[in-house]
């Protein structure tokens, strides 16, 4: 597939991509990824797709787990917590990973942990503290990405990129909350290039505080359907898409 893939979900063209079959956008969207990856020198192999399949029906996910896929995301409590508990974490020959992307209210902490390997959107000291207490009655920890509102919407959580370092410094004491990189959504734009900017101090973010996570390595959740090309091309090593695996919702 000569024009990235991305191109489809920013220009919103009636276009054959549709008529794939599942396996076939998998497919694509790996080739896609690895093409990303060497234009800026990276291996594809760091970049972990976490297929969003927030509205898909429990057969979508064992169709693209059957397909090769690992990784899959949840928005929703309750969607994470019928769908792990349905699927549970696959198969040998078909294992399945999850994550929590949504944001999580502190009443809720209870529903993710044990279900999650990876959630995507700590944005608060009291989603921390609450994380914490759970975790220590369970005698467990969650390793945990830190949501950066790099784009200033009033309407998206997370915390403000001048405020990251007093952030880490105020959960420091909250041991079972192992922060291990970061996470973003970058403001919708009609052209991928237009988000750069916004991706690009995500990254710089990270690379400030990559010493205070755990192995000295900031991980990097950002970029979506319309705009992952450009996010592996800064870095991402985590990119979650939806609509280019499983169709329009």
């Amino acid at each position: 597939m000569t024009v990235p893939l991305s191109k489809y979900f920013v220009q919103k063209r009636d276009i054959p991509f549709f008529d794939m079959t599942l396996e076939d956008r998998l497919a694509a969207m790996r080739q896609s990824i690895s093409n990303a990856a060497a234009r800026s020198g990276r291996n594809a192999d760091d970049v972990t797709l976490i297929a969003v399949s927030k509205t898909f029906p429990s057969s979508d996910i064992v169709a693209a787990s059957r397909a090769g896929q690992v990784d899959f995301g949840e928005n929703k409590v309750q969607e994470l917590i019928s769908k792990v508990d349905e699927l549970g974490s696959g198969t040998v020959e078909h294992p399945i990973v999850w994550h929590h992307i949504g944001h999580l209210q502190r009443n809720k902490v209870k529903d993710i942990i044990g279900r999650a390997s990876l959630f995507h959107a700590l944005d608060s000291t009291r989603l921390a503290q609450a994380l914490q207490a759970r975790l220590e009655a369970e005698d467990t920890s969650l390793k945990c990405l830190i949501q950066v509102n790099v784009s200033g919407e009033t309407s998206k959580f997370g915390i403000e990129p001048d405020d990251l370092g007093r952030f880490l410094d105020a959960i420091s004491a909250c041991d079972r909350v192992i922060p291990t990189g970061l996470m973003t959504l970058a403001a919708p734009v009609s052209d991928a290039e237009k988000a750069r900017p916004e991706l690009v101090l995500l990254r710089r973010l990270g690379e400030s505080i990559s010493d205070r996570l755990l192995d000295g390595v900031c991980q990097l959740s950002m970029g979506m359907s319309s705009d992952y090309e450009v996010a592996i091309e800064e870095g991402a090593t985590h990119v979650r898409v939806g609509s280019a695996i499983f169709g329009t919702r």
